[in-house]
């Protein structure tokens, strides 16, 4: 059974430990996160941008593949369904589909507007007992064809949303999503230091996981940040298996055309970088 984000990001910020969100974008993707947090006994959040919601036809259909795996895979550690970067529209939909804990991306909005906004997601879905992340301060790089510079959040802001009853909340300290460029900066533990001294307990999010160095997610844990999202390093390592068995001509042996076998390299390759993601959050063994 789906469970709300909060109660396993509030263990993760106290144990000083982060829970991964990896990002689902069909059955393949899906089955290979549960069975490896099964595996790991880590508690796990499946992201869901609104993309890949239209890919997968809706949240209806999402929501029931989710929990149908549950029950045939007898997964037992906790897992969120999560609405990524959410619109105000998308995450009441994603309420009223069956999801358990939604992102409000208000930070596009002027700090007036995101705050309105947020209260009444916050009413609309803790009514439902189901979470809400808010954002403050764009993410850089590009999701679903907005792109960000990598800006770092107003500690004031932060504490603004913090305060209207959210559960978690991503604040932009200069992490980017998808491949880091050359010339990055790295993250800026000043300000998450800063956002961490007004929002207290508040368990922090960050957006961009992939290719942030260990040491640097490490530190960014020990002030405070407990969901670390993760989607391009999956897509990376499930690109580079599949293209090697294209590559080494397997896909002309037998039945290697068959879809099941042609995936199969792929899911492995998820798998295995759910698990070091897993290992380097800390997660495994907290379910």
């Amino acid at each position: 059974m789906l469970v709300s984000a909060k109660e396993m990001l509030d263990k993760a910020k106290a144990g000083h430990y982060a829970v991964g969100q990896f990002n689902i974008n069909n059955l393949e993707w899906t089955k290979a996160i549960l069975q490896t947090a099964q595996e790991c006994n880590s508690p796990v959040i499946l992201g869901v941008s609104e993309g890949a919601g239209k890919y997968m036809t809706g949240y209806k259909t999402i929501v029931g593949m989710v929990n149908g795996m549950l029950e045939e895979l007898g997964i037992t550690v906790p897992v969120a369904l999560h609405l990524d970067h959410g619109s105000y529209e998308h995450c009441i939909k994603c309420v009223e589909a069956g999801f358990s804990s939604v992102m409000f991306d208000g930070s596009h909005y002027p700090i007036e507007e995101n705050v309105a906004k947020t209260k009444e997601i916050v009413a609309l879905a803790h009514a439902k007992g189901v979470s809400v992340e808010a954002e403050v301060g764009s993410i850089g790089g590009e999701e679903d064809g907005v792109i960000g510079a990598g800006e770092c959040a107003d500690p004031k802001e932060c504490k603004a949303i913090a305060d209207l009853g959210i559960d978690f909340l991503a604040a932009g300290i200069g992490n980017i999503h998808g491949k880091y460029p050359e010339n990055w900066a790295g993250l800026s533990f000043e300000t998450l230091d800063a956002i961490q001294q007004l929002t207290g307990d508040m368990p922090l999010v960050l957006h961009g996981g992939t290719g942030i160095p260990v040491d640097m997610i490490k530190k960014a844990i020990s002030l405070g940040v407990a969901k670390i999202n993760v989607n391009t390093e999956c897509q990376l390592s499930f690109a580079a298996a599949t293209r090697e068995y294209i590559e080494a001509g397997k896909d002309q042996q037998g039945k290697g055309f068959d879809p099941r076998k042609l995936l199969a390299p792929g899911t492995e390759a998820i798998k295995a970088t759910v698990k070091e993601k897993m290992e380097i959050f800390g997660s495994i063994g907290k379910a």
